[in-house]
């Protein structure tokens, strides 16, 4: 017996993972643009600051995430095309808050036993989700670990770098007392909350992801795997085109804790919950778990996957330049003082 044939016997296959990168080569080279100096195969990516030219202080900015539980509905489902995109959204969404252009990504992709075609699926969703950002996937890594994970599962991560020019940065400490509050809307839940959202639809209602519930207009797997808004164009376009004090990605937390991150202590966000509508799925597990309202706001995004904070009468321009790019958006409050420094979100 070779060494190949006892390390494939203890159950990693070399083979079929040097496979798996030259299938992956073209899709992974689609998201390259010229500022990429390496292809799949050496040890660490390369990428050219091109960018940076012109800038007075380009800063690189870097953002991790994974997916979190909702890689559960995935492995029930067995729909593994969409999961990327939650992977890129969850850091290129982080990285664009404070102003910065997403450049390139790298992907962790780990498995007990690497199956072709699923590890395939799950590197289209990364590469739709690279070219929603307008970022370079320059590299990864695919680990194949025996008695890691159970059969037909895996983890997923990716790691992003941006740029933004120093005096540029979108800061809290610059965001004024008074300001408009323009929510953008979210796919559904994105990736957060989905331990508690499983909890409710398959431990306490029993529901599998083939049920159909009248309260959701799709089968309940299909409302849970709907993959996480990118919202990286839109939110440079504000930046380039308005005077954007800052950005908020909703994520776990939801808007109470979210928003607080971005403002200056002095300052409070006002929101009205009337002022958007929410997709099914949020009412929905609302009812069936019997969540209050602060519930739902502090674990969910309700709704709103990103908060744009900028002057008042600039705020129907945004709405409309981001409706123009087809992304809806809302005057869902406004910014105001605090001067006893309470409780930074207020939802009426």
């Amino acid at each position: 017996m070779t060494q190949e044939d006892r390390y494939r016997k203890a159950g990693v296959d070399i083979e079929k993972g040097n496979q798996f990168v030259k299938n992956i080569g073209p899709l992974v080279q689609s998201t390259h643009n010229p500022s990429v100096l390496t292809g799949l195969g050496g040890f660490s990516g390369l990428f050219s600051l091109d960018s940076a030219k012109g800038m007075e202080e380009p800063v690189l900015v870097s953002a991790t995430d994974g997916v979190g539980t909702k890689l559960r509905i995935a492995f029930l489902m067995d729909k593994h095309d969409t999961i990327g995109i939650d992977m890129v959204a969850m850091s290129v969404n982080d990285l664009v808050v404070c102003g910065a252009k997403p450049l390139f990504m790298l992907d962790y992709f780990a498995t007990g036993k690497l199956k072709l075609g699923v590890a395939q699926e799950v590197l289209e969703g990364i590469v739709e989700g690279c070219r929603q950002a307008d970022s370079a996937l320059i590299g990864g890594e695919t680990a194949e670990m025996p008695d890691s994970y159970p059969d037909g599962e895996y983890d997923l991560a990716g790691f992003a770098v941006g740029i933004v020019d120093k005096p540029k940065i979108l800061d809290p400490a610059k965001v004024p007392s008074k300001a408009a509050l323009v929510g953008m809307a979210s796919t559904g839940l994105h990736s957060n909350g989905y331990s508690l959202v499983r909890d409710i639809v398959f431990n306490q209602l029993g529901l599998k992801v083939d049920s159909k519930v009248d309260d959701l207009p799709r089968l309940v797997g299909e409302e849970l795997i709907e993959p996480t808004q990118i919202y990286v164009k839109a939110a440079l376009a504000l930046l380039q085109n308005l005077d954007l004090h800052a950005l908020a990605h909703i994520t776990g937390g939801g808007l109470l804790e979210n928003l607080p991150r971005v403002l200056p202590p002095s300052t409070k966000a006002v929101i009205k919950k009337d002022s958007w509508p929410r997709q099914p799925v949020f009412e929905f597990l609302q009812k069936a778990g019997k969540l209050t309202e602060r519930e739902m706001f502090r674990t969910f995004n309700s709704g709103v996957g990103m908060v744009a904070v900028l002057p008042r009468d600039q705020a129907q321009k945004a709405i409309d330049l981001l409706a123009e790019m087809g992304q809806k958006a809302y005057l869902i409050g406004e910014l105001v003082d605090n001067p006893q420094g309470t409780e930074q979100v207020e939802i009426i």
